[in-house]
């Protein structure tokens, strides 16, 4: 039955290649599919198989072809109508079903064409490619070098050299490397950037370093690929000096040049050193690009200055979902909640619909605002309204919102009612939630699941022997500090630093190592005897140690945000903001020192901690104590 089928519907033409097995090639949906060429094949006899409209409408068809079973039933009626000896239309229909995901299809299609070219070889190399098929990109890749006539060339190599490069796979990417130099490709251009690009995912900035330089003429590819290379591996500064030299070289940046470049600008916290990007982005005519402006309004943000940020997302025409999330991810981390609510209710009625990432911004600038029955409104309504459905960002949100308003039984019932397993993020909101609530209880079982998730992590280990510490419980805390100390763990070094002078001043607990120490030090003492005169009252309940008042007192003022802030008082402009970045939480005793500090000196203080922005302004700051 299936051999009749084969020779009363396919034609006399299949034994020209064995076909694939079409029992399944016709769903529900074979007539509709079938209805965009049938038109096209009713006026053309099967020996005009040649002719051009033909294939323009089988293209056509295959472009638009929204699923694996509609290429189906386009590759029975291309063996029904077309001779494969033709071959472009093979290598079509290889690449449509690589598109849609269908590698055995691909594969046995490939195998059956009885004519294949560099091109149609290339066709299968880079479907594979883009799907991060490494293991297939590489085999067909050999057959190549051992079954084709002819040579290989610049296209095969940097479709491999690509998927080695995203597959992080170092070995095969050295034989790649290897390949290219014996095959004489080693001095072009478009292999060099490849290779560049890939040594720079793989960490080997000296390998990529190395071929940029011992290329003839650097193309402008060739610059943005290594101003991706330092920022990719941590090196900001090298990024901004090849951008240097790029200019000196007579190219002006484009898309991927400032975008890479803005990413290396957050790792640097210079805000003139964004101006003045920011300057380039309009003497370059980029200003308009939605892509830059998104980026840009998400770095300002990062750095303070949620102000510009708005004011650069207002200048964009028409912003879309992307940019329009990362204003509001600006106002959840500035604490900015119900601004962030407005702005979320102002783009939906603009048509605009809300995804997961959204609803994760606005529930966590709910979170920073203490906004409880607002969070809880769009926890409900996410799901229920707009059908999108809850992950475990949204219920780490959800249980920071409430163990932060106190509220730690019912994130702890949020949690026993989860749908979904929780992960770290969500038991590290309770758990934070429990140090400043002081629940020993609940802060254990957080603090156990922590460490059962990530026994490497040393803040789990010490968040738990805090809580002990701040109830009393001595000797339960030297017993977790104890365990943290047989299993070689050590804490990241608390840091703030500040910006002046276009450099970045860097300080440590008890910092002595500024060439200013004495003077900082010296306005430190003064700062901390004025706001002491107008009521400030040393919260040494921060430090969780068992030892007198007074040697607490003064461990806590040495903290390192004290020190940056008496240097920015000391050198900074008085009528600019101070703003000062921590990497980890300001304590309670800091932030109180910032908002007296704020008020006898009229000055904004900004302190960005590892949760988020915290804005000094006459004694008060923006969080509202939530944090």
């Amino acid at each position: 039955m299936f051999r009749l089928f084969h020779a009363k519907i396919l034609g006399p033409k299949l034994h020209r290649l064995k076909p694939m097995t079409f029992q399944y090639l016709f769903p529900p949906f074979h007539e509709c599919c079938s209805l965009l060429f049938e038109t096209s094949l009713r006026s053309l006899s099967i020996s005009s198989y040649r002719c051009d409209p033909l294939l323009s409408s089988l293209l056509l068809t295959l472009k638009s072809s929204p699923s694996v079973s509609c290429c189906r039933v386009i590759h029975a009626r291309v063996v029904k109508s077309l001779d494969y000896r033709d071959g472009f239309i093979g290598d079509q229909l290889v690449s449509c079903y690589l598109n849609k995901g269908s590698i055995p299809d691909a594969q046995k299609l490939f195998d059956e064409m009885p004519h294949k070219d560099s091109v149609s070889w290339n066709s299968l190399v880079s479907g594979f490619s883009k799907r991060g098929e490494l293991g297939n990109c590489l085999s067909v890749f050999s057959r190549m070098r051992s079954e084709m006539a002819l040579e290989l060339n610049e296209i095969t190599v940097i479709s491999v050299i690509s998927t080695c490069a995203s597959a992080k796979a170092r070995d095969e990417g050295s034989y790649l490397h290897c390949c290219a130099v014996k095959l004489g490709m080693e001095l072009e251009v478009k292999v060099v950037n490849a290779l560049i690009n890939m040594y720079g995912k793989f960490g080997c900035v000296d390998s990529a370093f190395k071929l940029f330089w011992a290329m003839p003429e650097q193309n402008m590819v060739s610059w943005n690929s290594m101003v991706a290379v330092w920022t990719q591996n941590g090196l900001p500064n090298e990024a901004v000096n090849y951008f240097i030299m790029m200019r000196v070289n007579g190219l002006f940046p484009d898309e991927a040049t400032m975008v890479t470049l803005l990413q290396a600008c957050e790792n640097l916290h210079l805000g003139r050193l964004v101006e003045a990007m920011h300057g380039v982005i309009f003497t370059c005519g980029l200003n308009e690009n939605i892509t830059i402006a998104t980026t840009l309004l998400n770095l300002y943000s990062k750095l303070g200055k949620l102000s510009v940020s708005h004011k650069v997302f207002a200048e964009i025409s028409k912003p879309d979902k992307v940019a329009l999330t990362a204003m509001l991810a600006g106002y959840a981390m500035h604490g900015r909640g119900k601004e962030a609510i407005e702005f979320f209710e102002r783009s939906v009625r603009e048509g605009v619909e809300p995804d997961h990432v959204t609803f994760t911004h606005l529930l966590s600038a709910c979170s920073h605002s203490g906004l409880v029955r607002e969070g809880k409104y769009y926890f409900q309504i996410m799901s229920e309204v707009y059908k999108v459905q809850t992950q475990l960002d949204h219920y780490s949100c959800m249980v920071d919102l409430l163990g932060r308003c106190g509220l730690l039984n019912d994130a702890h019932q949020l949690i026993k009612n989860m749908t979904l397993e929780p992960n770290s993020g969500v038991w590290g909101a309770l758990l934070g939630a429990c140090r400043v609530h002081r629940n020993i209880d609940i802060g254990k079982e957080a603090a156990e699941n922590l460490i059962a998730l990530n026994p490497s992590d040393p803040r789990n280990y010490i968040m738990l022997s805090n809580i002990y510490s701040a109830a009393g419980l001595w000797s339960d805390a030297s017993k977790v500090r104890a365990l943290m100390k047989s299993k070689v763990l050590t804490r990241n070094p608390g840091y703030s630093f500040i910006e002046h002078g276009n450099k970045i001043h860097c300080f440590v607990v008890d910092d002595y190592s500024h060439p200013d120490s004495d003077k900082i030090h010296k306005k430190l003492e003064e700062t901390m005897r004025r706001i002491q005169e107008v009521g400030f009252v040393s919260e040494t309940e921060s430090i969780l140690h068992d030892v007198d008042v007074e040697v607490k007192t003064d461990m806590i003022n040495k903290h390192s945000e004290k020190i940056a802030l008496a240097y920015g008082l000391l050198v900074c402009n008085a009528h600019k903001p101070l703003v000062i970045i921590k990497n980890l939480r300001i304590c309670r005793d800091c932030h109180n020192t910032a908002k007296f500090v704020s008020l006898i000196e009229k000055r904004t203080i900004i302190i960005r901690d590892s949760k988020r922005f915290h804005h000094f302004s006459d004694g008060l700051c923006s969080c509202g104590d939530y944090w």
